[in-house]
């Protein structure tokens, strides 16, 4: 497993933002939409390609296009909805699949309550989007669901991790198994409900409201 955290003065600004109290949730998911798309920019670049030949106006050349099969961007409903618009704004041609994650509060145990992804991913990347990894049962759920249907690799996009479930999903796979993480930071570590300190609070709350 990688661990990419993408140090970068323009997603530190935004994760700022992020964190304050005081932003709105307009505010939030337009600054979410904005730091994905700066994620995805790092989280893409192993994304598979194969050669290309076009003609440009002025003589014929070799370009890459995507290759076959496509990428698969599955949000972990409901906060990675958020997510969505950034990422396929950088990949328009790339899958949507969809995943219901979510995280008994007493247990910190994930279970799965919607399904929305290919029974086939032989061969497919997957991209995850999560915006806390957080104890890291959720993502550790969700990543195991897509090697059960043959994915070959999965990349992570969070906005926030904790060092704890960090450590839970590499335990979980190993350090040698195709997955990546990609963040905008790790921070100190986890409250004793399961929160990221300091954090920037319930991501899906921010997003939508609490419901």
């Amino acid at each position: 497993m990688q661990l990419h955290v993408v140090d970068h003065p323009l997603v530190a600004h935004k994760l700022t933002v992020l964190r304050d109290l005081e932003t709105d949730s307009p505010t939030f998911r337009r600054l979410a939409d904005e730091l994905v798309t700066l994620l995805a920019y790092e989280a893409t670049r192993g994304v598979r390609v194969e050669p290309h030949e076009i003609r440009t106006p002025v003589a014929p050349t070799t370009g890459v296009r995507l290759s076959a099969p496509k990428p698969l961007v599955v949000p972990i409903l409901r906060a990675g909805l958020g997510m969505l618009d950034g990422m396929t704004r950088l990949v328009p041609t790339a899958e949507v699949g969809f995943l219901g994650m979510v995280r008994d509060e007493r247990t910190l145990l994930a279970s799965t309550y919607a399904n929305r992804m290919p029974e086939d991913l032989s061969g497919r990347q997957v991209f995850l989007l999560d915006p806390m990894l957080a104890t890291g049962g959720t993502l550790a759920a969700a990543i195991r669901f897509a090697f059960e249907r043959g994915a070959n690799e999965v990349v992570a996009i969070c906005l926030l991790a904790a060092p704890e479930g960090v450590a839970a999903v590499e335990a979980a796979f190993g350090p040698e198994a195709p997955i990546t993480v990609v963040v905008a930071a790790v921070d100190e570590r986890l409250n004793r409900h399961g929160y990221i300190v300091p954090g920037l609070g319930d991501a899906g709350d921010r997003l939508y409201g609490v419901v």
